[in-house]
């Protein structure tokens, strides 16, 4: 299937819905633009594996960009527009780009790319123009509806967050087949129950690899997407209530939000109509998800996965009950988890999380950062720890680069966390190593409060007792700092290198 033959069949369904404008787009306005796009591609001298960049908000002309490079054969990189400018620059050039397009709310950071950014042939903005920037809208109508004369499957190209240094182009080889021949639809069907008559809510930025991933598979299939222009978590609430969406993919600190909020707001909203709500992207507390399910049911379906494509693992709210804290079982790969030495562990003990069978990747441009990842027999990492019990289902414990290391004892920042954010006076928490003369590393917490009146010495000592009740004291921060807002990406990844530098200062910076 493709957007051409469903724009054939059934012209006026909906492909996608702005969320807050209500902004309807059917599959023949789809077609059509996706189409227009695709010859100024081609108009351009685009050929098949040529690659443009976008940095866009969750625009209306978004998908129909993407699926334009996705039916010329072209790679698209999606570029986060909170990213700053160097890193912008960076990603632009590094998997050197074509074609830029931007919008005119974000020119002030990509207005500078120009003379930084020599592959480009052609810039582009959407809703007015600055020097440089020709208008996307004037040089896609003047283009045919029609197809291209040779129609290729294209590919995403994404880069890494950057929580841990400048971001990773993850690349993967084309298919050079022809546009409409891949099919996209098993996981979401045999997984997650969607069929065409499915309505796909997509509440974070589509930047980033899953809700991109997850919303052109539903497109590809004849789901209708309604895609958020920005998260709100009562909002949230009241789309899946009046879009009737039955299914979602969410992130564990959207969770967090929408359960913070008074339960007066939470009650008022019928989610009935949920069938799946799928998240990923960061570990999820257990007493965060069971709370959920206890809301929402036993909809929730966790995976585990990178933006790299070697490896998934899932499970169902029924499996993860039996094996609470769990993000699943293998579906298309092995699991291996070895120590330092590269020597597969016990079952019950943590090490490097290891993927063999899955599928294969390079980080663009960067062999060393791509050995790094490999293990000596194949398998490659994604960087994160974890175990393995008895029934084969994996358990994260933390990314490797955020360990702390106080006094020879390893302490995983996750664990910490996952106690401080069920706090009700929390509403965001990142536990991170700062120097510490004698240990060499402590453990701080750094504290978004629900109210920032709150945040001072009596809270600081509440959250510190609050830990200690849970945790082995070695795990608890000794001390306590307070933020109005954490450096959190909207997927859910957090900064982390941006609080550690604050802290490190002269000291010899700690890796992530």
């Amino acid at each position: 299937m493709h957007i051409g033959m469903i724009a054939a069949e059934t012209p006026d369904k909906i492909a996608y819905q702005m969320a807050d404008s209500g902004q309807v787009f059917t599959y023949r306005d789809l077609n059509d633009a996706s189409n227009q796009a695709a010859h100024l591609f081609v108009s351009l001298g685009l050929a098949p594996g040529d690659h443009i960049a976008i940095l866009l908000e969750n625009h209306p002309r978004f998908l129909q960009i993407c699926w334009a490079a996705q039916r010329a054969g072209l790679y698209y990189t999606p570029i986060s527009w909170r990213l700053q400018q160097e890193e912008i620059e960076y990603i632009v050039n590094n998997c050197e780009a074509r074609v830029f397009i931007s919008s005119h709310d974000r020119r002030e950071v990509v207005a500078p790319l120009v003379d930084a950014a020599p592959d480009v042939i052609a810039w582009y903005m959407i809703g007015g123009t600055v020097d440089h920037f020709d208008a996307w809208e004037d040089a896609v109508a003047a283009m045919p509806v029609t197809p291209i004369d040779e129609e290729l499957e294209g590919q995403s190209m994404l880069y890494s967050s950057g929580t841990t240094g400048y971001p990773k182009g993850i690349k993967k080889a084309l298919a050079r087949v022809p546009f409409g021949t891949v099919d996209a639809m098993p996981i979401m069907a045999a997984l997650y129950g969607a069929t065409p008559d499915s309505i796909y809510l997509s509440p974070a930025p589509l930047y980033h690899a899953a809700p991109l991933g997850f919303t052109m598979t539903c497109i590809r299939n004849g789901i209708q997407v309604v895609v958020m222009e920005h998260f709100d978590a009562e909002r949230s609430l009241s789309y899946i209530q009046d879009y009737r969406i039955t299914h979602s993919q969410w992130v564990p600190t959207m969770f967090v939000r929408m359960l913070k909020l008074p339960e007066e707001a939470r009650l008022r909203y019928d989610v009935s109509s949920l069938e799946c709500a799928i998240h990923a992207a960061a570990p999820c507390p257990v007493p965060v998800k069971e709370q959920m399910i206890d809301w929402w049911g036993p909809v929730l379906h966790e995976y585990y996965a990178g933006t790299e494509g070697n490896g998934f693992v899932q499970l169902n709210s029924t499996e993860w009950l039996e094996h609470k804290g769990s993000v699943g079982r293998p579906l298309n790969c092995e699991l291996h988890i070895c120590n330092d030495e590269g020597d597969e562990v016990p079952i019950g003990e943590p090490g490097t999380i290891y993927f063999g069978g899955g599928g294969e990747f390079e980080y663009y441009k960067d062999p060393e950062k791509t050995a790094d990842s490999r293990h000596p027999n194949g398998w490659s990492t994604l960087g994160d720890v974890g175990y393995l019990d008895d029934d084969g289902y994996l358990y994260l414990t933390d990314r490797k680069d955020f360990m702390i290391i106080t006094g020879g004892v390893n302490v995983y920042p996750q664990e910490t966390e996952n106690i401080l954010i069920t706090h009700p006076k929390v509403m965001d928490v990142a536990v991170i190593g700062v120097p510490n003369e004698d240990f060499g590393e402590e453990v701080k917490a750094v504290v978004q409060p629900m109210d920032m009146a709150d945040a001072g010495a009596d809270l600081a000592d509440e959250l510190m007792s609050f830990c200690r009740e849970h945790l082995s004291h070695i795990k608890c921060p000794r001390s306590v700092d307070f933020e109005e807002q954490l450096p959190r990406h909207p997927t859910g990844k957090l900064y982390k290198r941006l609080l550690k530098d604050r802290y490190w200062g002269e000291h010899e910076t700690k890796p992530g």
